[in-house]
């Protein structure tokens, strides 16, 4: 089996290539392209509450089909494996959206173009995740989870920096940036499919099953330390996410900087130089002394970064209050990850950790729903920013309640 034989340093970074399109894709559209292109179409006093709405809708589809996704990815027939075929399909659509998304024009087709693309990328999502678990031995899966994150963080500092300057901030034309953001998945997404190696499924005895979806059942109780994983990784990520996704607004309402667009891009690569350094030695870290250590570390850090941000009183003291909350989600991401590879039942790795994205997209859905909100607080003492404040009180919070979930987990290794 491939899954007992130690991976090379080129091979673990050709299995995680793919995550660099992802993200780099993600990262750009929702806290710079898609907050720059809705100011096209929609009021200024509603752009949080719009902004926000969109971006629910579309996470919320993306909880729901990328464990789905990952789930039939475990029980794919084909002499390719059963994650890449997957992989191929949800990427070849993901083109046509993202076309829909930057050139159709007009409310309704962004909104189209955006929640077919929630639609297409999680369905190659799901199975690359299970991807990790399959083919690499136990006892990598930190330096592994550390690659993994290690090119997501290296994405979203180029994007950042790129995103904001290939955008006209009057015009806000996408095309530019939206040409070098398809080429980028294309490429990496071919990197990890023709690189990575996957036995063939054709052959492999299928399991004796009852209806279609039994395959979907999860036995709640055997598996309970992984849904203290989940809850954990559910309320960090809701705490940075609504962050991210508001950033460009607060900077251009409270901070008045010039080019927003430009300004969010650079704040959010200075914040993941720390996290990338993070990431890098996190996977060591967190095979040496264990994930929770790890994990109350990053938290520790995360809350004290995002609680000092507000005080902030400009883009400079943002920047180095934001570095170290970069520095806190770059121990997080690596640890919880690498938890949740190992907790994960063996045969059922595309199941388990396209459930993760409950955590993930669920959270990043519930984050958008604070837009509303924002505007709500914010008109009611215009110049007070009760909104964007407690934006990020609500932030420093959900870091440290992560916590209290993270200690009832039982940080044990599966062998099954």
């Amino acid at each position: 089996m491939l899954a007992v034989k130690n991976k090379t340093l080129v091979q673990l970074v050709t299995l995680n290539a793919y995550w660099v399109g992802i993200s780099f894709m993600w990262n750009a559209l929702h806290p710079i392209i898609l907050p720059a292109i809705l100011l096209n179409y929609v009021p200024d006093a509603r752009k949080n509450t719009l902004l926000g709405l969109l971006t629910f809708i579309g996470l919320f589809l993306a909880m729901i089909i990328q464990p789905i996704s990952g789930t039939l990815s475990d029980q794919w027939r084909s002499r390719f494996g059963r994650r890449r075929p997957l992989m191929v399909i949800g990427t070849l659509f993901d083109f046509v959206f993202l076309s829909i998304l930057a050139w159709a024009g007009g409310l309704v087709w962004l909104f189209i173009g955006y929640i077919g693309l929630q639609l297409t990328s999680n369905i190659a999502h799901g199975p690359l995740q299970g991807l990790l678990p399959d083919v690499v031995p136990r006892h990598q899966l930190g330096v592994a989870s550390s690659i993994k994150n290690f090119m997501d963080m290296l994405s979203l500092v180029i994007i950042s920096l790129l995103a904001g300057r290939l955008m006209d901030s009057e015009t806000r034309d996408p095309t530019l940036i939206m040409i070098v953001l398809m080429a980028t998945l294309a490429i990496s997404g071919l990197i990890t499919v023709l690189g990575t190696k996957e036995e063939s499924t054709e052959n492999i005895p299928k399991k004796p099953e009852g209806p279609f979806f039994d395959q979907f059942k999860v036995d709640f109780r055997e598996n309970r330390p992984y849904w203290w994983l989940i809850a954990e990784r559910a309320v960090f990520l809701l705490g940075i996410y609504g962050v991210q996704a508001f950033a460009q607004y607060y900077l251009q309402d409270v901070l008045r900087v010039p080019d927003p667009p430009k300004q969010t891009g650079d704040l959010l690569a200075a914040i993941t130089l720390g996290l990338v350094v993070l990431v890098l030695i996190g996977g060591w870290l967190t095979d040496r002394f264990g994930a929770k250590r790890i994990l109350v570390a990053g938290s520790i850090l995360g809350a004290m970064g995002i609680l000092l941000m507000p005080l902030a009183v400009d883009i400079k003291g943002m920047t180095v209050f934001g570095s170290l909350l970069g520095a806190g989600i770059g121990l997080f991401l690596t640890s919880n990850w690498a938890l949740a590879n190992k907790l994960a039942p063996a045969g059922e790795a595309g199941k388990f950790l396209g459930l993760t994205n409950i955590a993930t997209a669920g959270s990043a859905a519930l984050a958008r729903l604070e837009g509303p909100v924002i505007d709500i607080l914010n008109a009611a003492k215009p110049g007070a920013w009760w909104g964007y404040k407690s934006l990020f009180m609500f932030g420093g919070v959900c870091i440290l309640l992560s916590v209290y979930f993270l200690s009832r987990i039982d940080e044990k290794v599966r062998n099954g």
